[in-house]
C-alpha cells in the first residue's frame, strides 16, 4: 500500500491523568514503565487483575509537563472506557491525581500505509512522538509497521489532508492490523482470562520486566521466566465459508486454537503452539485455516 491513509477510530476513548502523583500512581498499576513516557516517546501497556489476567490495554502519551493522556478502548456506549475510568478511580485513594474523561475533546486517528511515517515526519522507531498542531503524533508504540497514532482536538481533521493523507475506513485498517498480528483490546483478548505474553506484549513493548512491582506482575514474570507460553495470538487466513468468532480451529480431532476475530478473509486466533507443525491441516467449520507467524513474534524453541 503506497499511499498514506488515515482512519478516525470512534471506538477509542481518551482519559487525562494529571497531578503531581500521576506517574507514581500509574507505575504501580500498569505493565509498562510510565517513567519512560516523555514528550518524545509514547508507550503501550495494560492493566491486569491481581492474578495477572488481562483487563484493559491502552496507549499513553505525555500531553504536557503535568498531564498524561490514555487512549483506551471505548466499548459499546462507552462501557469499557467507563469501567476503566472507574477502576482507576478505585485505586486512586489519596494519590494527588486528577482523572478526567476528555473523549469528547479528541479524535483518535490511525495513519497507515507505506508513506505514513514519512508524511508525518516521524522516524521508523516504535513510540517516537512529536507535536502535530495542537495534538500529538506518535509512531505506534507496538510496531512501526502499522504506522502511527494521532490525537487531535475535535474539528482539526484538516491536518490529515495537510500531510497528504487520504481518508480510509476502519475495515481497511483492521485488516492491516490483524495481518500484522496486533491485538485490539477485548476484541481478541478475553477479559479476566488472557495472559499478556500469549498476546505478544513482550515483543510489542507492552510490558517492562525491570520496572518493579505492579498489579499482576507475579504471573507475568513467572510466565516469562518459567517458559510457560504454550499459546499465541497469531494471524490466520481463512479459505472457504467464514466461521463465527469463537469457533474452534481443529487439527484432525484435536483442538488447535480459537478464532478471536475475523476481518475480511483473515483474522486473529489464539493458537496452541504444539498443534501447528508443518504437517498440520487446520480447519474451522467448513473453512481451511492457515496460521502465519509475523517476523516480530518470538516463538519458544520446540522441545527436543
Amino acid at each position: 500500500m503506497s499511499e498514506t491513509l488515515y482512519t478516525p477510530l470512534p471506538d477509542r476513548a481518551v482519559i487525562r491523568v494529571s497531578g503531581p502523583d500521576r506517574i507514581s500512581f500509574l507505575q504501580g498499576l500498569v505493565s509498562n514503565d510510565i517513567e519512560k513516557i516523555t514528550a518524545d516517546h509514547s508507550g503501550y501497556g495494560a492493566l491486569l487483575t491481581p492474578q495477572g489476567k488481562f483487563l484493559f490495554d491502552f496507549f499513553i502519551y505525555q500531553q504536557d509537563q503535568d498531564s498524561l493522556l490514555i487512549d483506551c478502548e471505548r466499548g459499546e456506549d462507552g462501557a469499557r472506557a467507563a469501567e476503566f475510568y472507574k477502576k482507576l478511580r478505585m485505586y486512586k485513594l489519596r494519590a494527588k491525581v486528577e482523572l478526567t474523561d476528555v473523549t469528547e475533546s479528541y479524535d483518535v486517528i490511525t495513519v497507515f500505509g507505506d508513506g505514513a511515517l514519512t508524511a508525518l515526519n516521524l522516524p521508523d522507531t516504535a513510540g517516537a512522538t512529536a507535536p502535530l498542531a495542537d495534538g500529538i503524533k506518535a509512531v505506534d508504540p507496538r510496531l512501526s509497521l502499522i504506522g502511527a497514532r494521532v490525537l487531535l482536538p475535535k474539528n482539526e481533521l484538516a491536518q490529515m489532508a495537510a500531510i497528504g493523507a487520504t481518508e480510509s475506513d476502519a475495515a481497511t485498517y483492521h485488516q492491516r492490523r490483524v495481518t500484522l498480528g496486533l491485538p485490539n483490546g477485548s476484541e481478541e483478548m478475553e477479559i479476566d482470562r488472557a495472559i499478556l505474553l500469549e498476546n505478544g506484549f513482550e515483543e510489542l513493548g507492552g510490558v517492562d520486566f525491570k520496572k518493579g512491582c505492579y498489579m499482576g506482575q507475579e504471573l507475568t514474570a513467572r510466565t516469562k521466566y518459567r517458559g510457560l507460553v504454550r499459546k499465541r495470538l497469531l494471524p490466520i487466513t481463512i479459505i472457504g465459508p467464514a466461521p463465527e468468532t469463537g469457533t474452534a480451529i481443529m487439527n484432525g480431532d484435536k483442538e488447535a486454537g480459537i478464532i478471536r476475530s475475523i476481518h475480511g478473509n483473515g483474522g486473529l486466533a489464539l493458537i496452541r503452539l504444539e498443534r501447528i507443525g508443518n504437517d498440520a491441516e487446520l480447519t474451522a467449520g467448513d473453512a481451511k485455516i492457515t496460521v502465519h507467524v509475523p517476523d516480530w513474534v518470538n516463538l519458544p524453541e520446540p522441545a527436543a
